[in-house]
């Protein structure tokens, strides 16, 4: 069949969506067209979160376009995080936050801050990554972990076959039911699936527990990743305060009330960004809120490891009934291996494994192998303890440094890589995080900003501190030459 956008091609009214005023002679072209008047319904709620879109092929029919115009302009949506996309299922209407001008949300260009945030991932960059999530190769310990890959490149040639087990590499599982078994909860391996690290996991969790509209709570501050995969989904992050003393309780009770979460996603200890831990009185009371509101508690513990022996565990106090526990090992090991774990009963593991199947088959055996080899060997223990020595040494020394600068933690940490700081001022649109982060691009440093964590506007202005990398005369000469006077 041919498609054309010609005005000859007669528009077919879709049962329940308008067709577009769209003029053919109008500079810019038909998918910015598309995308403002899509944008303008989403901004003044004629089109509801959760609301499903037309089909491609409705859309073209009904507006007298072609597919290639509607998935173009779809994709733009999505981009814009207008629109979440669901394979099979289509397209949903995600938010309403958009900017006042949705023809300047169209025409935005990249900046800075836009440019550098696959740098605090990739690790490419030749800029110094002050705000990135990951630490120098000689932190992890390199030769334990190039031995442990070297050994995981040796699988036999009949593990050359077939995908792998659908829950992850056996040994590995079993490792880590018997160490969690030991030191936190009793969990069997086949409550153990094994993913593509923590953000992996948490898109199995959504596409398994949500739908388009859900309403997710998050903690805010909390993993800026996170906040937009909700988004990606169709569903409504509500951010739940958190800060020197812990989550807001009282504000999740009325938001609980208020919005029926399907979900929340909270790190119990060593929380992104501010390091702080939850006591065991606030993880009670949580626990709690969940059974009363009837939601799911998604335990982000990727830096368990890093955290003090003891510390506060949901899934420990919960057993894994409403608890669904996350880990990682990027942050003892290295984030090139893209390990993760996900703990759960043994119902939501059965879906959990049926839709992992389904978005990606199974999860890199010879990777799993590698973190095996690595954890299970007698220096790993070692290791972290050595780590951990090495982080609380450069967090003691990046709290003096940001001093120097006049900046001020935005709370305490309790241990782990990073330390939120910054300063008193109220920002405005001439000083602020974005600003900062961009000058601070253009000087060769990579900066985190409080924007990146937050779903409330910042009232001030600080930035996420990688302490491996913060103690260095380059950053130094830079926040001194920006210090409000």
């Amino acid at each position: 069949m041919k498609h054309s956008d010609s005005a000859d091609d007669a528009p077919e009214q879709t049962s329940g969506w308008p067709v577009l005023d769209i003029d053919r002679q109008k500079k810019g072209g038909l998918v910015e067209q598309i995308v403002v008047a899509i944008s303008i319904m989403v901004g003044s709620r004629a089109l509801r979160i959760g609301t499903r879109m037309p089909s491609v092929r409705q859309f073209a029919r009904c507006n007298g376009v072609s597919t290639f115009t509607v998935v173009e302009s779809y994709d733009r949506l999505v981009n814009l995080g207008l629109l979440s996309s669901r394979r099979g299922s289509g397209y949903f209407v995600a938010r309403h936050d958009i900017a006042a001008s949705p023809q300047a949300a169209v025409h935005a260009s990249p900046t800075a801050i836009d440019a550098l945030t696959p740098d605090l991932y990739s690790g490419v960059s030749d800029a110094l990554p002050v705000g990135a999530g990951w630490l120098p190769p000689e932190m992890y310990g390199e030769a334990t972990v190039l031995d442990a890959v070297r050994q995981a490149m040796r699988i036999p040639a009949s593990r050359l076959r077939g995908y792998g087990h659908p829950l992850g590499f056996p040994s590995l599982r079993q490792h880590l039911a018997t160490s969690l078994s030991e030191e936190l909860f009793q969990v069997e391996p086949d409550q153990v699936l094994l993913t593509h690290g923590a953000t992996h996991a948490f898109d199995l969790i959504l596409r398994s527990l949500t739908k388009p509209g859900d309403t997710v709570l998050v903690e805010d501050p909390g993993y800026s990743n996170l906040q937009s995969l909700i988004r990606h989904h169709g569903c409504i992050p509500v951010g739940i305060a958190r800060g020197e003393a812990g989550l807001d309780l009282d504000a999740l009770a009325s938001e609980a009330a208020r919005t029926q979460p399907k979900l929340m996603f909270v790190n119990t200890v060593l929380q992104n960004p501010l390091g702080t831990s939850l006591s065991q009185a606030q993880t009670h009371r949580l626990l709690a809120l969940a059974e009363q509101f009837d939601f799911w508690l998604v335990e982000d513990d990727i830096y368990r490891e890093l955290a003090a022996r003891g510390d506060a565990s949901l899934a420990a106090m919960d057993g894994l009934r409403r608890v669904i526990r996350v880990g990682s090992f990027s942050k003892t090991l290295s984030p090139v291996l893209r390990v993760g774990s996900i703990c759960a009963s043994p119902s939501l593991v059965a879906e959990l494994v049926r839709v992992k199947m389904l978005a990606g088959l199974t999860t890199s055996e010879i990777n799993e192998r590698a973190v095996y080899h690595a954890i299970s060997a007698r220096p790993y223990k070692r290791m972290v303890e050595r780590l951990v020595a090495q982080l609380d040494a450069a967090r003691e020394r990046s709290i003096d440094c940001l001093a120097q600068a006049g900046m001020a933690p935005v709370a305490r940490p309790r241990g782990g890589m990073f330390v939120s700081a910054g300063w008193p001022d109220v920002q405005t649109p001439e000083w602020n995080g974005k600003i900062i982060a961009d000058m601070a691009l253009k000087a060769g440093i990579l900066l985190s900003p409080n924007e990146f964590f937050m779903l409330r506007a910042p009232e001030t202005v600080w930035f996420r501190f990688n302490v491996a990398y913060t103690d260095t005369p380059l950053l130094q000469a830079f926040l001194q030459s920006i210090r409000p006077r």
